[in-house]
């Protein structure tokens, strides 16, 4: 999506492009772009994300972006939306905003959906090649909604059932979670430009939000998604942080995968609803990202002994050889 987007900021003659990322995989992919292209890059992330997925940041930063760590607010991706949106209309003459899900005012939804729709193309033409036929499921994990309007794309005319899993954080009736439909717990409001359903309350002030995934603990969701799931044509579920967490260890031993936390929560519904469904019938999972990005957030969510060792026995090295 970045590189034709990429397209478009080169085709308006712009010289300057920034983005908004949560997980980092977005503003990762838009330093890419910009460095192929020469494009002046601002990655803007909340401060919250920058600390818990160093590992794209440092790829951003190498490849020429800068990246800016956003104080305000909860420091997380709702924030570093808001930033990106003031600086591009302070500077709209030379700047591109490649917005990064598919949120924020017209025609963003519209537009990245139909980039992201690619995803759900591929994936029903592979389907059919490899099985012969379409899932009866396709689940994915929804944020602002970007990848999972990729994968559901290429499935809207067909009778497979589509189900988004939102980020259920500390679980149900906590109110410290990202899930705005599957919870119940959002309500119809505007902001950054759009009308949708947001974790708010009564006075239309942003609620605060958790995930133990950076990419999901977003306050809104694709207005797009808002219809359909009023229209009953994709259905809502949510996975809280603690059975993410079992989850990946499930996949990572099982299948010899290593999803994102983000995609990991897709594989939680996933896996809870398999036992009820007939052997024959088929599941499309959208592993939207590899968890390397999260390896800090991982290793301490799974306490692990050996990398908490490495990293101290590292910090200490560090400190030595600067004095």
């Amino acid at each position: 999506m970045s590189w034709d987007r990429a397209c478009c900021a080169r085709r308006l003659g712009k010289r300057k492009v920034i983005a908004e990322t949560g997980a980092g995989q977005h503003g990762f992919a838009t330093a890419t772009m910009a460095a192929r292209f020469g494009f002046d890059c601002k990655i803007y992330m909340g401060a919250v994300d920058v600390a818990r997925q160093r590992p794209n940041v440092f790829w951003m930063e190498n490849l020429g972006a800068e990246v800016i760590a956003v104080q305000d607010g909860q420091k997380t991706l709702k924030d570093a939306i808001n930033e990106c949106m003031r600086d591009w209309v302070t500077n709209m003459e030379d700047t591109h905003y490649i917005l990064g899900t598919a949120c924020g005012p017209h025609p963003f939804p519209e537009m990245v959906s139909w980039f992201q729709s690619i995803i759900g193309l591929e994936a029903r033409e592979q389907m059919l090649t490899q099985t012969g036929r379409l899932p009866d499921r396709v689940y994915a994990c929804v944020g602002g909604g970007s990848n999972a309007m990729g994968i559901f794309q290429g499935f809207f005319d067909d009778d497979v059932e589509l189900i988004g899993v939102e980020a259920g954080g500390l679980g149900v009736g906590t109110y410290m979670h990202g899930a705005r439909l599957a919870y119940d717990d959002a309500s119809v409001g505007v902001a950054q430009g759009y009308k949708t359903y947001f974790l708010q309350n009564d006075d239309g002030n942003m609620n605060e939000t958790h995930s133990v995934a950076a990419g999901l603990d977003y306050i809104g969701i694709n207005p797009i998604f808002s219809h359909l799931w009023e229209q009953g044509k994709v259905r809502f579920e949510a996975a809280t942080d603690e059975e993410v967490k079992e989850t990946l260890k499930l996949t990572m031993r099982t299948e010899g995968l290593i999803p994102a936390l983000e995609s990991t929560h897709a594989f939680v519904t996933a896996l809870k609803e398999a036992p009820t469904m007939a052997k024959d019938e088929i599941i499309l999972i959208n592993q939207s990202g590899r968890g390397d990005k999260d390896i800090f957030t991982i290793a301490d969510a799974l306490d692990d002994a050996k990398w908490k060792s490495f990293v101290e026995g590292k910090s200490d090295q560090y400190r030595a050889e600067r004095g």
